[in-house]
């Protein structure tokens, strides 16, 4: 039967990566959208009611959920293309598929970081501090701040997903030269690490600058996405070359 061969394997790996992928972005862009621009100009107890009504509760499971069965099954993916199609590490960095699925790989997982270690504890004390103070107590005082950050990450989520998008369909749809050899990987590597480590450096340091004012909007937020994307693509492609 098809479905228990190596291709029907990553037939099935694929379409659950689907699936939760749609999910999890699905509920990414919901949130930045749509909710956020409606909590910013709604009235305080419509927020409160929505938090501690548990609708935003609700958004947050499928959210993380769908972030982490997208995380599992996209590296499963990787690692069962890596060795059943390539033969093993070395061979699958020698294509330049490898190359763009990795890239795409790691978009998604720093997004998936954000979104289990940042957003999610976050949200869950804003969560808390609502609930205590529809009950009459005191809003928990690091709740505002907590809540600046995921924003930040949130919006850093937005743009990064941006160019993983554009990866996970070049890997297979887009012609790119194949490594020329160890400076072109090296170079590669660090094209990537040096991005990631800015666009989460921007989400998790200070408040203000010209990348948190990128990001303060949906506009800037996508003009910085495409901008990103187009570096490491050009970028990738001449070190490939």
């Amino acid at each position: 039967m098809v479905l228990v061969s190596g291709e029907g394997l990553q037939l099935l790996l694929r379409w659950f990566h689907f699936l939760a992928g749609i999910t999890w972005i699905g509920m990414l862009y919901y949130f930045n959208f749509v909710q956020t621009p409606f909590f910013a100009t709604a009235e305080p107890q419509v927020r409160s009611g929505m938090i501690v009504g548990s609708l935003v509760g609700r958004a947050l499971w499928w959210f993380r959920w769908g972030a982490m069965f997208t995380f599992i099954t996209g590296w499963l993916i990787i690692l069962h293309v890596m060795f059943a199609q390539y033969a093993g590490v070395r061979e699958f960095f020698a294509s330049s598929y490898g190359w763009k699925i990795f890239f795409g790989g790691m978009l998604g997982s720093l997004m998936w970081f954000n979104v289990w270690f940042v957003i999610w504890p976050a949200q869950q004390v804003i969560i808390a501090s609502a609930t205590q103070v529809a009950k009459g107590g005191q809003a928990i005082a690091e709740a505002a701040a907590r809540g600046q950050r995921a924003g930040f990450a949130s919006r850093t989520n937005v743009l990064l997903s941006i160019p993983m998008l554009f990866f996970m369909g070049a890997a297979k749809h887009l012609t790119m030269s194949e490594p020329t050899g160890r400076g072109a990987k090296i170079g590669a590597l660090v094209l990537l690490v040096v991005v990631l480590a800015a666009a989460e450096i921007n989400a998790m340091v200070g408040t203000t600058g010209a990348g948190k004012k990128m990001l303060s909007t949906l506009t800037g937020t996508f003009w910085g996405g495409f901008i990103l994307t187009a570096i490491l693509f050009f970028g990738l492609s001449i070190l490939l070359h």
